[in-house]
């Protein structure tokens, strides 16, 4: 658990998986080598691959119990996905374990529209998917939530694409949960969004400030710290490759100039840090203690 004044942060874990290098065009196995900080937390040299957490937060304020992004879900056909199609995880149980069960939860902050980042929103109710925090209103992007309904974009994909929207996204804006926002508004007393569009359309990043401390969880801004030392990197996930970057190198100057504690979603552990500057370059500080 990370305490940051009066807030408790934690992390509830539902993979952890390998990531093929090929993840970035840059790679090179050089790369390991000048960096060696990579292993084996953030690279698994054995199998040339990153290690890459799937996971959600846990934010617990003196008014809130926020889940910020929602993981991949269970019993959920994903044929895009293979890693995530019909997952059977303890998510549930760890979020209790964590001391939150579904129905504390009244805010889930959903940083974009990823299949692995919507999926316990919703669980399966004989043959319907019904919202799984009955009492929560589910902040999301209004563009993003435009942009992957099938209804209403004019955006040509395959039918299996939009099975995250349709099992995951479109219950809860059927059940009068959804709040639509900019990507720039407070939600809360001490909380705050950030737009950060690139990998996803509507991809906000979240700011905690609380007695003089702050924290940004920043999605898939970076999906590996490798990204800290080569901002022009993306991921091949990054649905916008031009502006991918430039959301990058402003939240990389944004953390070293705050000193705040950076949250990504996809880190190996301890899955979040510190961004400092090294020459015209940046650097990562790993946190001394996960959460």
């Amino acid at each position: 658990m990370i305490r940051l004044g009066d807030v408790e942060i934690r992390r509830i874990e539902e993979l952890m998986v390998l990531e093929p290098t090929a993840t970035f065009a840059g790679w090179q196995p050089h790369v390991a080598q000048e960096q060696p900080w990579l292993i084996p937390n953030y690279y698994d040299a054995a199998a040339d691959a990153f290690v890459t957490s799937i996971a959600s937060w846990l934010v617990k304020t003196p008014e809130h119990t926020i889940l910020i992004d929602t993981g991949s879900g269970n019993h959920k056909d994903r044929p895009l996905s293979p890693r995530f199609h019909q997952l059977d995880t303890p998510w549930l149980d760890r979020l209790k374990a964590a001391g939150a069960a579904p129905q504390d939860i009244d805010l889930v902050l959903l940083t974009h529209l990823h299949v692995d980042h919507v999926g316990w929103n919703t669980v399966r109710a004989g043959d319907r998917w019904v919202p799984t925090f009955p009492n929560a209103t589910y902040v999301m992007s209004r563009i993003e939530r435009e942009w992957r309904d099938p209804k209403l974009t004019t955006a040509t994909r395959p039918a299996a694409a939009d099975l995250p929207f349709l099992d995951s996204v479109l219950p809860v804006i059927d059940a009068g949960q959804v709040k639509l926002v900019e990507g720039n508004e407070t939600v809360a007393d001490g909380i705050d969004l950030m737009p950060t569009p690139g990998h996803a359309p509507g991809q906000m990043a979240i700011r905690i400030r609380s007695r003089g401390e702050e924290a940004l969880f920043i999605a898939d801004v970076m999906h590996q710290p490798i990204q800290i030392y080569y901002p022009d990197w993306n991921s091949k996930y990054c649905e916008d490759q031009a502006l991918a970057p430039v959301a990058r190198r402003r939240v990389l100057d944004y953390c070293a100039d705050a000193g705040c504690l950076m949250l990504p979603a996809h880190f190996g552990p301890p899955f979040c840090g510190r961004v400092t500057r090294n020459g015209d370059r940046f650097a990562f500080v790993p946190s001394e203690h996960a959460p």
